[in-house]
């Protein structure tokens, strides 16, 4: 055997960077596929059932051929035809992810972000993480001597894997992601792969040309996928990048400043130039602290959980005198954000902490509590349960409301909204929906006080708006209250042990794909696919 090979330190060291490599590509595929289709637990369940469907291929084909030819130059080969592909994951991966994405909407009624994903991860991650998976049985051919020492041998080589699967896990997580960006993490351990296998081959002379070749794909794919920007279409954007728990951009229009989290739909939180009201749900939600007095108090607190750049915390501080408000908001990064591009008051205390964390550490009562935190698929499950309702409802004054944005209105019996409305009514007794004209949001309003109808609060809400100078606001409350609507609970709770928000969310995300994809689906019918490429 070749002299780097003879006392086996390269091979329990091929196989140290080969389960590292498998963690971190696997943790760079749920920060590429986020983006375009949210980092919900149903990505999460893709990604992994994906790549063990790969790994375990790998290992059944790695073991038959080191059988058959126990020639380790066929592992350093097929480690640097690994690399090179995850490689080039960030310069054509984003376009493989939004190819499958339009053939399905059009092909396509239901389940489309299963199968969407599914069909990227196949595409993408397959063959590469299948060529990682040989590494193993492929090493365990090589190390092994005899039976005598096959135990330890295999042992020593499960433990190297396993060391390098943990490194591969924290290390992207805490450190390459947030310092350098997804691109660049492929392409960091992309390269230790690369270096593996140039090292075995150089150290015996051969395959310079592959070698020669290897390298050159290498540095392009650095120079054409470093960049890492998943909205490439874009080309005015104040901010693209990324945090532990998000992608994130800012976009600069005529009147507004937005954030958004994912590439392909929603807001996640707005600025506009010259004017608090935004014409969006976050208006709606100013009922919330009308329905609570707010401007009849000498001091009120508000809490915003899911404070994103402080959109609807800046409104109250605008509209209502004598206010504190408070923002929690789990990822420092969008409140860096909000600071840098959103005129975030320095007066707005804001938490870095989950929201229903944070209602565990602190015994304050609120006049107001907003809860934010539902974005597209992405719901938070503790944070949409009978135990988190009630831990709002006890952290609420006796006046004291509740709003809740829900921004995925459903029309099917047992939709995620259902579910929401029937198990916050299953801890408030007085809780009232309204539709925001022009989306799909919906607000829920609940009211811990127990002695409050409709009649008495629409009285209550006349009364306090009269002490509201603004007209726009005025008005805009008005119209709320007359669409306000008493909800009717049914069977549908949620609880810390069954909170099946993702199945939930992608029924509704489906429907609304559905009725957007349709006048494409008809174009396609009719003009095929020039029709459909005359339209972009």
């Amino acid at each position: 055997m070749e002299s780097i090979l003879k006392n086996k330190y390269y091979l329990y060291l091929t196989e140290f960077f080969a389960g590292m490599s498998v963690m971190a590509v696997e943790l760079g595929a749920s920060r590429l596929l986020a983006p375009y289709f949210s980092s919900s637990q149903i990505v999460w369940t893709i990604i992994i059932g994906t790549i063990m469907i790969a790994m375990a291929l790998g290992n059944i084909w790695g073991g038959r051929s080191a059988d058959k030819n126990p020639n380790p130059d066929k592992l350093y080969m097929r480690l640097i035809v690994a690399a090179l592909w995850i490689a080039a994951i960030p310069v054509v991966g984003k376009y493989i992810i939004l190819g499958i994405s339009a053939v399905l909407i059009v092909s396509v009624n239901n389940n489309f972000l299963i199968l969407a994903g599914f069909a990227a991860c196949m595409v993408i991650f397959v063959f590469p993480l299948f060529l990682l998976g040989t590494v193993t049985p492929s090493l365990a051919r090589y190390t092994v001597d005899s039976l005598d020492d096959s135990g330890k041998t295999v042992g020593t080589l499960g433990a190297f894997n396993t060391i390098g699967s943990i490194i591969g896990t924290f290390l992207p997580t805490f450190v390459t992601i947030p310092a350098v960006g997804t691109a660049v993490t492929f392409l960091i351990f992309s390269g230790i792969l690369l270096l593996l296998g140039l090292v075995y081959f150089v150290s015996k002379k051969a395959r310079k040309g592959v070698c020669a070749m290897a390298v050159l794909v290498f540095i392009l794919c650095g120079i054409f996928g470093h960049s890492g920007s998943f909205a490439f279409w874009e080309n005015s954007l104040l901010y693209e990048g990324e945090s532990i728990y998000n992608y994130l951009q800012v976009k600069e229009t005529d009147d507004s400043v937005i954030l958004s989290t994912n590439v392909l739909f929603g807001v996640q939180s707005i600025m506009k130039k010259g004017d608090s009201l935004t014409g969006m749900y976050y208006d709606y939600a100013l009922a919330a602290p009308v329905m609570a007095g707010v401007n009849q108090k000498e001091d009120a607190d508000i809490l915003v959980l899911g404070m994103g750049t402080g959109t609807y915390a800046k409104q109250c501080m605008d509209y209502f005198e004598n206010t504190s408000v408070e923002g929690v908001e789990i990822d420092q990064k969008i409140t860096d954000l909000a600071e840098m591009y959103f005129a975030l008051p320095n007066t707005i205390e804001v938490t870095t902490y989950d929201g229903r964390a944070y209602l565990q550490t602190v015994d304050k009562k609120y006049d107001v509590i907003m809860v934010d935190a539902y974005q597209d698929i992405t719901i938070p499950f503790q944070m949409s349960s009978v135990e988190f309702f009630t831990m709002v409802k006890n952290h609420l004054k006796r006046d004291g409301v509740m709003v809740v944005n829900m921004n995925m209105r459903g029309t099917k019996e047992g939709n995620i909204n259902q579910y929401l409305s029937d198990t916050i009514a299953h801890v408030f007794d007085t809780v009232y929906t309204v539709d925001v004209p022009g989306s799909t949001n919906r607000e829920l309003f609940a009211q811990a006080s127990p002695d409050m109808d409709m009649e008495n609060m629409i009285n209550m809400m006349q009364d306090n708006l009269a002490l509201t100078p603004d007209t726009k606001l005025f008005d805009l409350i008005s119209e709320v209250a007359q669409g306000l609507t008493p909800y009717e609970p049914g069977s549908y709770v949620m609880t810390d042990d069954r909170a099946p928000v993702e199945l939930l969310g992608m029924q509704v995300i489906d429907e609304l794909i559905r009725d957007e994809a349709e006048y494409y689906r008809g174009i396609y019918e009719k003009e095929g696919i020039r029709g459909l490429l005359e339209q972009l």
